[in-house]
Formats: C-alpha cells, sequence, structure tokens
C-alpha cells in the first residue's frame, strides 16, 4: 500500500493522541502471567498491537474486544508450544514473550525476533541477564530459534549491560516469579506503566521511573481480574507537535502527557517553534514560528528518544543554518535522510550515526518508501511539507505503530489519500 500526498498546505484543528505502542505490546504480553480476566483499555488499533494478539491467539489466549480501544484477554489455557515463530519474525516486541513464558513455565523457544530494519539490534542485554541468573541459552542457528529454560535463578542481582527498554521489561515480568534487583533499568513511560500494571496484578516493585528497581515475588496467583488503562502515546505527541512546526500550521493535541515529553518539547523550543500546554493539551503555533537550526541527538530517557530523531531530522531541512542529527542507538536510524534527499533536501550522512542537515529548503513532491516505521512518519510529514505531490511506498510500516494516521490528518485539512 502507499500513501498519495499532496502537500504545501497549512494544516489546522484538534487531533487526539492514542494509546501508547510503546506500552501496549509488553501490557499484553504481561497477561501471559495470568490465569484471570485482564481488561486493557487504551489499547491502540495498530499493526504491532493486532500481530502480538495474533500470537498470543494462537497459543489459546481467549480475547474479546468489548469497545473501540478495550480488550478482555484471559490466558488460562495459554500453551507456549503453539507460538507462531512467522508471526514472531514479523515484530521486534515479540521478544517481550520470553520474560512471562519462562516465569509461568519454566522454558520457551521462540525464532529471532523481527520488526524495524535498524542496523544491529542485538538481544545481548537480554541473554547476558537470562543468563546471569542461571538460565540455560542455546541458539539452533539452523532454524534461528532461541532454546531458554529456567529452573530457579542462581543470582538475584542483575545489571544491565546498557539502558535497555525491552530488556528491563522482559526482567520485570519474570520477576513475577523470582524476586529481583534489576540496575542500569531503563525508566522510559512505558517501563513503568508496565510495572504499574504488574502492580495493579499484585507485583511488589519498588523504583519504578528509575534506574534501579526492586521486586518482591507477589503473594498473589493472578487468577482475579484485572483492570489497566495504558497510557496515551508520547511519541505520536511529540511526532504531531513536530508537524504542525514543520508545515507552518496551528494544530491542537489533546491527550499529552507533557511530563513524558520534557526533552523533546525543550528542543522544539530550541528550534524556534511556539507552542503552549495548558493540562492536557499542547498548543503548537507553527505559522508563528521561525524555525533555527539545532543539535539533535538522542539519549536515553529523559533524554531526547531515538523515535523522534528522524522528525527533528524534517524540521530540521525547514531550519536556518545547519543542524547536526547525532543518533547514538541505532546506525539504521538515519536511511531516511535518503529519501529526504530525493525531495531535495540539502543534507550529508557523515557516519552510521551522524549526520548534517542545511536549511531552510524548500521540499519537492517525490517517490519515498517508508524504510521503517518511524521513518515512514518522518516522510508523511515531508510529504505534507513539500511542494507538489508525494508518494509514500510500504506504508504497511507506519500502520506497525500509527492508527489511522491518513484518516486523522484528513480532519486537519490534509490532502491524503490510501491506496492498495
Amino acid at each position: 500500500m502507499r500513501f498519495i500526498i499532496n502537500g504545501g498546505r497549512r494544516l489546522g484543528g484538534e487531533i487526539k493522541i492514542e494509546g501508547c505502542k510503546n506500552a501496549a505490546t509488553p501490557i499484553i504480553a504481561a497477561t501471559i502471567l495470568s490465569r484471570g480476566t485482564c481488561v486493557l483499555e487504551n489499547i491502540p488499533r495498530i499493526g504491532d498491537v493486532f500481530t502480538m494478539l495474533e500470537i498470543l491467539e494462537g497459543c489459546g489466549s481467549k480475547q474479546k474486544w468489548t469497545g473501540d480501544h478495550t480488550i478482555e484477554i484471559k490466558n488460562d489455557d495459554f500453551n507456549p508450544e503453539l507460538l507462531n515463530q512467522h508471526l514472531v519474525r514479523k515484530i521486534r516486541s515479540s521478544i517481550l514473550l520470553v520474560g512471562p513464558i519462562l516465569a509461568r513455565f519454566g522454558k520457551i523457544k521462540l525464532s529471532v525476533p523481527g520488526g524495524c530494519h535498524l542496523g544491529g539490534r542485538p538481544l545481548d542485554a537480554h541473554l547476558e541477564s537470562f543468563k546471569s541468573i542461571g538460565a540455560e541459552v542455546d541458539f539452533d542457528e539452523s532454524v534461528g530459534i532461541y532454546n531458554i529454560s529456567l529452573n530457579k535463578p542462581e543470582n538475584k542481582k542483575i545489571i544491565l549491560k546498557e539502558f535497555s527498554v525491552t530488556a528491563t521489561e522482559n526482567l520485570l515480568m519474570l520477576a513475577s516469579k523470582y524476586p529481583l534487583e534489576i540496575k542500569l533499568a531503563a525508566c522510559e513511560p512505558h517501563v513503568e506503566d508496565l510495572g504499574n500494571f504488574l502492580k495493579k496484578m499484585g507485583m511488589r516493585i519498588e523504583g519504578l521511573g528509575t534506574h534501579h528497581i526492586t521486586i518482591n515475588k507477589s503473594s498473589v496467583d493472578f487468577d482475579g481480574e484485572a483492570r489497566y488503562q495504558i497510557i496515551n502515546d508520547p511519541i505520536e505527541a511529540g511526532t504531531f507537535a513536530i508537524l504542525a512546526a514543520a508545515t507552518k500550521s496551528r494544530i491542537l493535541i489533546k491527550g499529552v502527557n507533557a511530563d513524558f515529553l520534557d526533552a523533546p518539547l525543550q528542543k522544539l523550543k530550541e528550534f524556534g517553534a511556539v507552542f503552549k500546554i495548558e493540562g492536557g493539551d499542547l498548543f503548537v503555533d507553527g505559522s508563528a514560528s521561525v524555525l533555527k537550526s539545532a543539535k539533535v541527538q538522542t539519549l536515553p530517557y529523559p533524554g531526547l528518544p531515538t523515535d523522534l530523531q528522524a522528525p527533528f531530522g524534517v524540521l530540521a531541512t525547514q531550519a536556518q543554518g545547519s543542524s547536526l542529527i547525532f543518533d547514538i542507538l541505532y546506525e539504521g536510524r538515519l536511511k531516511y535522510i535518503n529519501e529526504l534527499k530525493k525531495m531535495g533536501a540539502d543534507a550529508v550522512i557523515l557516519d552510521a550515526h551522524r549526520a548534517i542537515i542545511n536549511g531552510p529548503t524548500v521540499l519537492g513532491g517525490a517517490e519515498i518508501e517508508s524504510l521503517d516505521l518511524r521513518a515512514g512518519a518522518t516522510l508523511v510529514i515531508a510529504a505534507l511539507a513539500a511542494k507538489g505531490q508525494s508518494i509514500i511506498g510500504n506504508i504497511e510500516q507506519i500502520d506497525r505503530g500509527y492508527e489511522k494516521l491518513d484518516e486523522r490528518l484528513k480532519k486537519l485539512g490534509a490532502l491524503i489519500e490510501r491506496e492498495n
């Protein structure tokens, strides 16, 4: 599928933030820990969520949507031996199945997870942490499947080799059975959200939102009902805020938790964007913004998230001066810049992690490709800012993380159509 976008128009109106993709997938995985009914609210209807639900359903999970964004899940008959390895290879977040399945069943066979092609994304932080507490990890290269088993932890303290979000989440879920202490833990909002869901099921967790988390084994046998509403998506909020600034539009973004966006909002301010926050609303006045260059460097939370690096790259094309883009995490995150250059961007990729973008540049419509989830959303911003028509291919990547993006942008006045 593809998007046909006619850009160069100023947009306006309101847009509401949906539930957080990066919170939904681990919390759905965590329902495996329970034999009771889990009711999850504010679940976004996006590709990665549907794939995770399909993986669970194939293992015997019983699911029922009771509202547009509310789902009931019961995993009392869950059988991990029925894991669909083909589906596992479709999304990166399938790695989150390891923690809850190890906790409940003691062993798991899992293919190498898929997802966005962002260069090397090794599972070392996961595997080394599992091994450090006594898990046996074997990789069958002939079929690309990990065999992981754990009888009883030999060690209760884990020092992660990096601030790995998904490794921290896996360990949080594993600790539903085994008390653990996690040092150098990730503290992103969606990690804390998973922890709060686990607390709702009875776990005793201290240190959520910090880099030192202590989990005591729960005395609850996870067989009752757990109801939980996940947070709104801060990455989506940041994406729409950058869109408003880049297209010189006046957009009211509703359902924003600004506390999760300290670094992105500070960077927007540095770029010269005009905005104000009132309660859960973020109003960006792109028409009043005078954009200037800035350095964009990603860092673990509470620093600037890598998922917003590319949107800021588009903003840099509209800003006066030279902006340095520095993504310390993934060497594949800068590939979108080659697509921007097809649209006339003045940019140079210095190496796998750094680029220089010079602006302002009048972007022109072009035929471009959505290389991954965040790059896809970035190119939508670029196409809306550009003069003329752009065609964005492989939009299935965008659908993985943004619910009905085209329909929501149309309500802001965007000329965007979806074609098969």
